[in-house]
């Protein structure tokens, strides 16, 4: 179960997390083991958009292994105490994997990497960098509050967007009501009346009879329809189609091309931090971003292997803002370089969150007026007809 947490952050101060756990009492040892001082802990809102019953868990996975190190247990045994308190049969495989792979003395990794459809390769490598420096936990720690973060970042913009699809929904059913049922109605109506009708409102009442007399052949199309954007191949279609048209508007189009920075920033902050070399990183994170950024990045790693400096080599191909270029600056003249990553990442997440709720503010209002303006078009030309027979008698 999600569970919202409100506490203090070091370095961060107060913020908001959200972790799974059992119960209230778990949630707030998870926070703990992440260093964090909790103020409160609430029950998450799930809506069962971002997690498949079948995925593997894998940042409660990072957090519970976490606490069970930081508690004296070795890792051998720690997978074993996670694996006899799982119930769900695809993560008892998954652990029962990992578990057999450590018994025949394999290191963490490498039984990870075993089961590598099931954990990220950001995660494993992160494991592995870790191994040679045998700072295990602060790596888990490391990637528990980046996989949190991202989280938190992606359930503030699905609540963004959770009200413009509600007023999308009720005003298209409306809609569909208005055309299915009402205007049928008054389409049987100037039938019996006779007389010459308006061409709009006669394109109206012709659309209205085609929608009561084809209904069951347009709900076999609208669930087809559905069933194939909820598909697997139809949700990458159409994410794929709303990505290069979102792209190609100025002022989305660079919004998200920061987004997507903001999330390599994090992903390569976190990997230089648990030692693993930079032109790795950064074809590791590659696949984070678009096909554009993606070749930007790989330039600039040449660059980079050839003596550039990152700075330098990110502002010549486009992969920096004015303020990570700053920020990015001083971290290679304070060897910092990763956690200046981080924190140029959790600026620009702080903007987009900001850009989110402004966005959700004024296209809320606008939406609900586009969607007045449609019914009340309806309801017009449906009364049109009555509007000039009254005209004619007097």
């Amino acid at each position: 179960m999600e569970y919202r947490i409100k506490a203090v952050q070091p370095g961060r101060g107060v913020t908001c997390l959200r972790l799974d756990a059992s119960n209230p009492a778990d949630a707030t040892r998870r926070a703990e083991a992440l260093g964090c001082t909790v103020l409160s802990v609430s029950r998450g809102l799930s809506l069962g958009l971002s997690r498949s019953s079948g995925q593997f868990p894998v940042l409660l996975f990072a957090q519970e292994l976490l606490a069970l190190l930081r508690s004296g247990i070795s890792v051998l045994e720690a997978v074993e105490a996670l694996l006899e308190k799982e119930s769900r049969p695809w993560v008892r495989g998954v652990l029962d994997g990992v578990h057999g792979a450590l018994r025949e003395g394999k290191t963490l990794s490498a039984a990870l990497e075993a089961s590598a459809a099931s954990f990220p390769v950001l995660f494993i490598a992160a494991i592995r960098a870790s191994e040679r420096t045998s700072g295990l936990d602060e790596a888990l720690s490391r990637y528990a509050a980046y996989a949190t973060q991202l989280e938190n970042l992606r359930g503030r913009l699905t609540s963004a967007a959770i009200y413009p699809l509600l007023l999308v929904g009720v005003g298209g059913l409306v809609i569909l009501f208005l055309m299915g049922f009402v205007v049928p109605r008054f389409a049987h109506i100037y039938e019996d009346f006779g007389g010459e009708l308006p061409w709009i409102s006669r394109l109206l009442l012709e659309s209205g009879s085609f929608v009561e007399n084809a209904w069951p052949l347009l709900l076999v199309a609208a669930s087809v329809a559905v069933a194939t954007l909820f598909s697997g191949p139809g949700r990458s279609a159409l994410g794929r189609l709303g990505e290069r048209i979102a792209w190609r508007i100025p002022a989305l189009g660079e919004r998200l091309r920061v987004f997507q920075l903001a999330r390599a920033y994090r992903t390569l902050g976190m990997l230089l931090r648990g030692g693993i070399p930079t032109p790795q990183a950064m074809r590791m994170v590659s696949g984070l971003l678009s096909a554009k950024l993606a070749t930007a990045l790989e330039r600039a790693r040449i660059k980079i292997t050839e003596g550039i400096a990152l700075s330098v080599a990110f502002e010549q191909e486009g992969l920096s803002t004015p303020v990570a270029l700053r920020m990015l600056r001083v971290g290679e003249r304070a060897g910092n370089m990763g956690e200046m990553m981080e924190r140029a990442a959790a600026f620009h997440d702080e903007e987009m969150s900001r850009w989110a709720d402004w966005a959700t503010r004024l296209f809320g209002p606008v939406l609900m007026l586009f969607m007045g303006v449609v019914i009340g078009v309806i309801v017009v030309f449906m009364y049109l007809p009555i509007f000039q027979l009254a005209d004619s008698i007097r």
